[in-house]
């Protein structure tokens, strides 16, 4: 793994810790020569990444579309800025040069981009893995919703197992060392067992 793909909000959060959090993950990827791969904004704890590598002297690859660009909110300093046409080309960019994703704590977009690539993941398009930075309890719904899910027959246990979760960056990327692909043939063949 040597690009890891940071999926986080254009927005600090209302808790100091987002922003701690944020910086000792960059600083993560400061000590194991790790470069960053996010949304290319200047804003929120998008720019506290961005800023933390930078500073250091590291490789930040950042992506975005141009109406975003044109509304001045990507970051002038990257090492390099992606500029497609679309929010959906920007997704398929970012999930196609990344080796591994991490979700801190986001919105909409955030949410968005984790669901593609579980998704992605769980159809075999791609076999990279998630985890997700449990900063401040900030997933435990999420984890929540998707248990709720797996106990009432709409995600399979293994595809929700894959997915990583912690509260210390180091051991979230220890653990995505840990990734193996399922297999797909087995699961399409249970829905269908299952819908006859």
């Amino acid at each position: 793994m040597k690009k890891i793909c940071v999926f986080c909000g254009s927005s600090m959060g209302t808790q100091a810790v987002y922003r701690k959090k944020a910086v000792e993950l960059a600083q993560y990827f400061i000590k194991n020569d790790l470069t960053l791969v996010y949304g290319g904004a200047d804003v929120g704890l998008m720019k506290i990444l961005a800023d933390t590598m930078l500073e250091a002297g590291k490789e930040v690859i950042g992506v975005m579309p141009k109406n975003l660009v044109e509304k001045e909110v990507a970051h002038n300093g990257l090492t390099e800025l992606i500029v497609v046409e679309t929010m959906a080309a920007r997704k398929e960019v970012l999930i196609e040069m990344s080796d591994a994703f991490i979700a801190l704590p986001g919105g909409f977009g955030t949410l968005d981009e984790l669901a593609e690539v579980l998704v992605l993941d769980q159809l075999h398009i791609i076999e990279k893995p998630l985890g997700l930075l449990n900063v401040n309890h900030y997933f435990d719904h999420l984890e929540k919703f998707m248990r709720l899910g797996v106990q009432e027959g709409f995600i399979r246990k293994e595809h929700f197992e894959n997915m990583m979760i912690h509260e210390e960056a180091q051991v979230l990327v220890e653990k995505l060392k840990t990734y193996q692909p399922i297999a797909m043939n087995k699961w399409i063949k249970d829905i269908k067992e299952e819908s006859k």
